[in-house]
């Protein structure tokens, strides 16, 4: 019998020192989704990586029509694994070469032994294709191997397989994965598109930058993959290496209105350990020459860029992206649309009253007869995404704002106090700031010792607008005035570019309130929602995190932010609305002025069957009114080293595990055979009189690392029983 050697009596003495202990089940964490979307009607692979995702067992897509499995499990390995991978690897191809040698010598037909890759009786034909395909799945998994990543948390590799309905609606989901213990992950961005698709090669993890060296862990690249051709419209996925550029040839029409978008930081907003704290990509168009047709790094505030431009003439273009300051590693992924598709560039107005019907018009380009998609007729107070509908393609969504306040519109010309727009309130005036250096103002009358609240909401609403407001007397002395203002709930801007001033009048009489552009800009895109009104205490609840494991009958918490509102102070009781049976909450509220806390419930069930949406609600006595609110899920996520933002998620996911339970073993070896014992005994004794001892958490932590490698299919079963025989005589 072919006997397996593993390493030296000294190698074997370092490994086992080095042996990982046991590792806690944590929440699974993914970084990114490559490629982060795909086409209606089709099944491919995805790549995700992250960290704690040992065991992945599950994939969670929101919304209906998108089907994932998970097809395999990379976790991040470390020298000690490859080395026992090299020494398997060593093993198989002498195994390999010794049996080719026999059968060409051999003329007596008698059967030659192979490694044990396959069952006992499998014909030689069989088990030489198994010998290979687990030498080529070795020769990869060490191929692949980094040793120090740029980012650890990205080290880890889950490949999934996706199906989309040939129906499912088009837009944005959430994709998350779930570990039997850990529970669900943290969602990332997943788009449905209706174009075909093109997706370049997913990256090896990137190498760590060494100051000075840089260049030593650049992604090397063949000629031949840095531009492709393409068929235009489609929609093209790729990732960024750090220093590098990509690029996509097609050929064009005169007179086609192309509009080329860029999803980005829309797929992952924040990148921690980033500055800028995100992907931030550039965007250029070309001509066959080279020539520069049209450029963008940023559409209006937004970081994705995005080019709308008419073809001039028949032709081959190129359209290339990277980042701004030439960073990548396999987080910076973007996905680009081209063609003749429909593109809303701005809606007026911005919003509308709840169960009124609404006229809404829209800008933009190739929408043609394009029909904008209203809010259906029960929607409640909140925003709403609108999206027009060209021939059945779906365009960009634009977010359309619904209050309980009485509406206006604003009355040109209202540029000045003499001209003021008289308004009675409380009242939400749907305006725009038509051209540059322009103001609209609107007088009220008010009494002494009232109190007025002036609140914008134009860029939470997509509005470039960077809104000033002020607040004067009828002699044009100034109250108040407001330029930025914080908005702890919108938790994807980092310029928090809407304004709000709550003042109290010091007497009876006219009050104008001024609104303009900081930047003294202007345009038909240039849309605003003015609040004038009485305070309205309220407030609005953040639950962090968007999912939490707990082990059953037992209990778990979460924290809480609320985002006060127009001097709302009170006391917020907190519970879970509606919970499933067996899920209680424990008394919590936020006190007085408290704006973090926690809230806490317990599960008196064993084990549920995958995690479950919970919800988290809130409510408070406001005067006379009982108000309650829902509890929207985020995560906390840090931009650029310091900055932390709360995200919106669509669902809060909660599971519950038997601690008892354990999963059945992935493989079942076959018993070592007593030479192959004997032999681990002789090893062990050496190192005993060499003085080699080690502790039994050493030798169980090796032994661990051993069973992971088999458990993933990568150690024969000779292989891996001599090496947990060696490191159990290690422990004698």
């Amino acid at each position: 019998m072919h006997k397996t050697k593993w390493f030296a009596i000294m190698g074997l003495g370092g490994l086992l020192a080095m042996a990982p202990g046991a590792r806690a089940q944590n929440r699974p964490y993914i970084g990114f989704v490559y490629p982060a979307g795909g086409q209606q009607g089709t099944t491919f692979q995805l790549k995700l990586g992250g960290q704690g995702m040992e065991s992945v067992d599950g994939v969670l897509v929101s919304g209906s029509g998108v089907t994932a499995r998970v097809v395999e499990y990379l976790r991040s390995i470390g020298p000690q694994d490859t080395q026992l991978l090299n020494e398997q690897l060593r093993d198989l191809r002498k195994a390999k070469t010794m049996v080719a040698s026999a059968t060409a010598t051999t003329t007596s037909g008698s059967p030659t032994t192979a490694p044990a890759t396959t069952p006992p009786g499998t014909s030689a034909a069989v088990q030489d294709e198994a010998t290979q395909k687990l030498i080529a799945r070795i020769e990869k998994r060490v191929r692949e191997y980094v040793n120090r990543p740029a980012c650890s948390s990205l080290a880890s590799i889950v490949y999934v397989e996706v199906t989309i309905a040939p129906d499912a609606p088009p837009g944005e989901r959430e994709l998350r994965v779930v570990t039997p213990r850990g529970g669900a992950s943290n969602p990332l961005a997943f788009h449905v598109s209706q174009l075909p698709e093109y997706c370049r090669k997913p990256m090896r993890t990137a190498e760590f930058q060494v100051l000075g060296k840089e260049n030593l862990a650049l992604r090397q690249r063949p000629e031949n993959e840095i531009e492709d051709r393409i068929t235009i419209p489609c929609t093209v996925n790729g990732q960024i290496a750090s220093g590098e550029m990509n690029r996509y040839r097609f050929e064009a029409r005169k007179g086609q209105r192309l509009v080329i978008t860029t999803q980005a930081r829309q797929l992952i907003p924040y990148i921690a350990d980033a500055v800028p704290g995100w992907f931030q990509p550039v965007l250029g168009l070309y001509d066959a020459d080279g020539k520069e047709l049209a450029y963008d790094d940023d559409y209006r505030f937004r970081p994705d860029p995005t080019i709308v431009y008419q073809i001039p003439k028949d032709g081959e273009y190129v359209f290339a992206i990277t980042d701004a300051i030439y960073r990548g590693r396999e987080d910076f992924i973007y996905r680009i649309t081209i063609g003749e598709t429909p593109f809303v560039t701005s809606i007026f107005p911005l919003g509308g009253r709840v169960g009124e019907e609404h006229s809404v018009k829209m800008n933009g380009w190739n929408l043609g007869d394009a029909e904008l998609t209203p809010p259906a007729k029960d929607a409640t107070p909140g925003i709403q995404l609108l999206a027009a509908n060209k021939d059945g393609f779906i365009s960009n969504r634009a977010p359309f704002a619904l209050d309980t306040l009485p509406e206006a519109f604003d009355k040109e010309p209202n540029n000045t106090p003499a001209r003021a727009q008289k308004v009675t309130l409380p009242l939400i005036v749907n305006g725009r700031i038509d051209r540059e250096d322009d103001w609209d103002v609107f007088q009220f009358t008010g009494k002494a010792g009232d109190a007025v609240v002036a609140e914008v909401h134009a860029r939470r609403l997509d509005s470039p607008m960077d809104s000033v407001i002020k607040l004067t007397d009828a002699s044009g002395k100034l109250l108040a005035f407001s330029d930025d203002r914080e908005d702890l709930g919108a938790g994807v801007n980092t310029h928090h570019a809407d304004s709000y001033f709550m003042a109290k009048l010091p007497a009876d009489g006219a009050y104008y309130v001024h609104i303009g552009d900081t930047g003294r800009k202007g345009g038909e895109e240039y849309g605003y929602r003015l609040r004038i009104s009485a305070p309205q205490p309220d407030f609005a609840l953040r639950v962090v995190s968007s999912s939490a494991s707990l082990r059953g009958k037992n209990s778990t918490s979460l924290s809480i932010f609320a985002v006060r509102k127009d001097g709302f102070n009170g006391p917020i009781k907190l519970d879970l609305g509606n919970p499933p049976a067996g899920f209680t909450a424990y008394p919590s509220a936020l006190s007085a002025n408290q704006t973090i806390g926690r809230v806490s419930f317990k599960a008196d069930v064993v084990a549920t069957q995958g995690p479950i949406n919970l919800t988290v609600i809130g409510s408070a006595k406001i005067g006379e009114k009982e108000i309650v609110h829902e509890a929207v899920p985020a995560e906390d996520k840090m931009q650029a080293f310091l900055w932390r933002h709360l995200v919106p998620a669509q669902n809060l996911k909660v599971l519950v595990f038997d601690p008892s339970s354990e999963p059945p073993p992935k493989r079942v070896p076959r018993e070592i055979s007593p030479a192959m014992l004997a032999e681990a005994k002789v090893k062990a004794a050496e190192m005993l009189a060499k003085g080699q001892k080690f502790t039994k958490g050493q030798v169980a932590g090796r032994v661990r690392q051993v069973r992971i490698l088999f458990d993933e299919g990568l150690l024969t079963d000779d292989f891996y029983n001599t090496k947990v025989a060696e490191c159990e005589c290690a422990a004698q």
